[in-house]
């Protein structure tokens, strides 16, 4: 049956893992940091955010995903990235854009690598820990209370999609 369910999992471009606990530490758009450790205890959703993106519109979802479980612990984090060439120039736009466009008010990191050697080291963690790299824009990875990967998504899955609600609410029963 687990066989099954993974199986599934990987064809809607989803990965159920388990891993060593992620650390991971990022700049704030806001100044000062973002630690991840700090959430320990619910589990937490960190995806890799472009502005101007065709994906753009899933921060939508993001804001509703985190205002509909943040009171049972989860926490969204949005790691924009210019990578794939499609984000803003400065921390300043990406973080008007967020709150006028979307009024997000879920942690925002400050335009962040992702992809490479020179990939911030959380995403070099998920990597070698798991072997997902974000292909894109709008990756998904979902950390548990104790900080191990037990999701990961591409760009096509929506923040709202039944597959991601459903292991962020495993996660929270866990």
């Amino acid at each position: 049956m687990r066989a099954f369910l993974l199986g599934l999992l990987v064809s809607f471009g989803a990965t159920a893992l388990n891993s060593a606990p992620v650390n991971g530490v990022f700049q704030s758009i806001d100044g000062g940091s973002l630690d991840l450790g700090a959430y320990r205890g619910g589990p937490v959703l960190v995806v890799n955010t472009a502005s101007l993106c065709g994906f753009t519109g899933q921060y939508e979802d993001m804001q509703v995903l985190y205002d509909t479980y943040r009171d049972k612990g989860l926490t969204v984090v949005a790691v924009p990235s210019n990578d794939f060439n499609q984000e803003l120039s400065s921390a300043a736009e990406v973080k008007d854009f967020c709150e006028v466009r979307f009024d997000l008010d879920m942690p925002l990191a400050d335009i962040t690598p992702v992809t490479g050697q020179g990939a911030h080291p959380f995403f070099l963690a998920v990597a070698k820990e798991t072997g997902f790299v974000p292909r894109w824009n709008f990756n998904k990875i979902l950390l548990s209370p104790t900080g191990e990967v037990v999701g990961t998504w591409g760009s096509l899955t929506k923040p709202m999609s039944s597959a991601i609600r459903s292991a962020v609410e495993a996660q929270l029963q866990g």
